[in-house]
């Protein structure tokens, strides 16, 4: 398969790898003017986890291609788009009329409705999901991340599509395996309030040293964020699983959250590693505005705000 991964950020980088390691034919879009900046090839730092629970290092320089214009009559047959929440209008905007032929997977955190956030692009082409990746790139250049094994896809309540079920096998033959869920609106706000609960503690220091202390208050801040989720339509009852870490006993789910970001290696890279304090900034900021908005009492975000107050985004 010929694929196009939008930009050049940790996670088209990350699967963008994966994906040609598993013989399929990858490029990247980038703006006019980056790829001589950018060079030929990327320093690779990866720990992937796909066959081992603990990671396999990957170290190396992975020569790529990049382009700086897209057609509409281009032969990809998969687009993949990954950026950052409120830089998504922008990009989906841009790419709506160059999509082509193309299956468009959107690979991304949101907090808008998201059939609103794809107005602009073929609604019949597009299939829904969440990396399973994170890391950064250091100030030397190089990318330090970790590829999980499992990626998360879903539907808008109803079956996946031809689309949607070749999108499926492209991950599962680059050896990762699929969480499906076919409330994916639901499954990605609560993503986003997870993280926006995490971040309250983030900001002041690191996931990646949370104490089991610090665990507990992102566990009770995500907990007081559930309500919200639930204001905006979405049936909890249909995400158990998802929400089991915020949800279990938090003398037994503090520890389990510290020993996992702070122990477990692919989650420690993942937390050490990630390097765009906007991004976790914005998903508090927006995260709170819609508490506000809908009246709905959120203590610990917040007490958290002067942490993530007085940015911007573009």
């Amino acid at each position: 398969m010929k694929i196009l991964m939008f930009g050049r950020g940790v996670i088209a980088v990350t699967y963008g790898w994966a994906l040609e390691r598993a013989g399929h034919q990858v490029e990247f879009y980038v703006r006019p003017g980056r790829a001589a900046a950018y060079g030929e090839a990327i320093e690779l730092d990866l720990l992937d986890a796909r066959r081992r629970p603990w990671g396999r290092r990957v170290a190396e320089r992975w020569p790529v291609r990049y382009r700086e214009s897209l057609e509409p009559d281009h032969d990809f047959d998969l687009i993949v788009l990954s950026v950052q929440h409120y830089g998504f209008a922008e990009a989906a905007a841009f790419l709506g009329p160059r999509v082509g032929g193309a299956t468009v997977l959107v690979f991304n955190n949101l907090w808008v409705e998201p059939l609103t956030a794809i107005e602009h692009l073929p609604a019949d082409q597009v299939a829904w999901g969440f990396p399973g990746a994170g890391g950064g790139f250091g100030d030397d250049g190089v990318l330090r991340a970790a590829l999980l094994p499992v990626v998360f896809l879903g539907t808008l309540d109803r079956p996946p599509t031809e689309r949607e079920r070749a999108v499926r096998q492209v991950f599962r033959g680059a050896g990762f395996k699929i969480q499906e869920n076919a409330d994916f609106r639901g499954w990605l706000w609560i993503h986003f309030v997870q993280n926006a609960g995490l971040h309250t503690r983030s900001l002041r220091g690191s996931l990646s040293t949370l104490t089991p202390g610090d665990a507990r208050e992102a566990i009770l801040a995500t907990r007081e964020l559930l309500p919200l989720v639930e204001a905006r339509g979405v049936d909890l009852r249909r995400h158990r699983a998802s929400l089991l870490p915020f949800t279990a006993p938090v003398w037994l789910a503090a520890p389990a959250l510290s020993w996992l970001l702070r122990r477990f290696p692919p989650a420690r890279r993942v937390t050490q590693a990630h390097a765009n304090p906007e991004e976790l900034r914005a998903v508090c900021r927006d995260t709170l505005a819609e508490a506000r908005r809908r009246g709905v009492p959120v203590p610990r975000l917040e007490a958290a705000e002067p942490y993530f107050i007085g940015s911007t985004t573009s």
